[in-house]
């Protein structure tokens, strides 16, 4: 029984993240996600009893996904240019698995990003501790200065920008090739990796 109250509310959260991704939280209907779960609306109310608790819910999954990873490496006594590898490794996996995320985070940033600053502040995500470990490797003439803002701003917008960017690289740079495409994605990381490596490490 436990198998299938599992398998059914994954089933909705798979129909709701499409649907929100598609129409965005305000645009989204209880009726529209139970179509697409293929259930009944009662037995969605019955799982969730608003789209404010199944958004909170992707949200989650999302962050429990991503978050921990990241902060486990930051926690790590690696050094500075290791931990950049293996962040921009769990990242670029991460998309890799679930390319619906930069799209729908940008949606509900555009919709409304007071609900998404709640639930990051919610889940005591804090980039002060990215920030003062580069800052830090700077002061220790590891790597050259910059503000960190702006380094982990950088690092980030190459690792998402493709992925939210997918129908436009698609067609201008690939000209809707998938083989192509998926080729591009899966040298992503190494590539991101040698240019920023490149580009901030002080050579000794």
């Amino acid at each position: 029984m436990e198998t299938k109250k599992d398998s059914t509310e994954d089933k909705i959260l798979e129909a709701a993240k499409n649907v929100f991704v598609t129409k965005g939280m305000e645009g989204a209907r209880m009726q529209e996600i139970a179509d697409e779960a293929g259930i009944n609306k009662a037995l969605l109310h019955y799982y969730f009893r608003s789209k404010e608790r199944l958004f909170e819910a992707i949200f989650t999954g999302i962050i429990n996904m991503a978050f921990p990873k990241i902060m486990d490496i930051l926690r790590s006594d690696a050094g500075i240019v290791t931990k950049i590898e293996l962040v921009i490794d769990a990242y670029i996996d991460l998309l890799l698995k679930h390319p619906f995320i930069p799209g729908f985070v940008m949606k509900e940033l555009n919709r409304d990003p007071s609900g998404l600053f709640k639930l990051v502040v919610k889940f005591g995500l804090n980039p002060r501790v990215v920030f003062d470990q580069l800052q830090e490797a700077m002061e220790r003439g590891e790597i050259i200065r910059m503000k960190p803002q702006h380094l982990a701003a950088n690092i980030i917008s190459m690792c998402v920008f493709p992925f939210a960017a997918r129908p436009i690289l698609s067609f201008v740079m690939f000209r809707d090739d998938p083989v192509a495409l998926e080729a591009f994605y899966s040298e992503r990381a190494t590539v991101i990796k040698q240019f920023v490596i490149n580009a901030i490490v002080i050579k000794k």
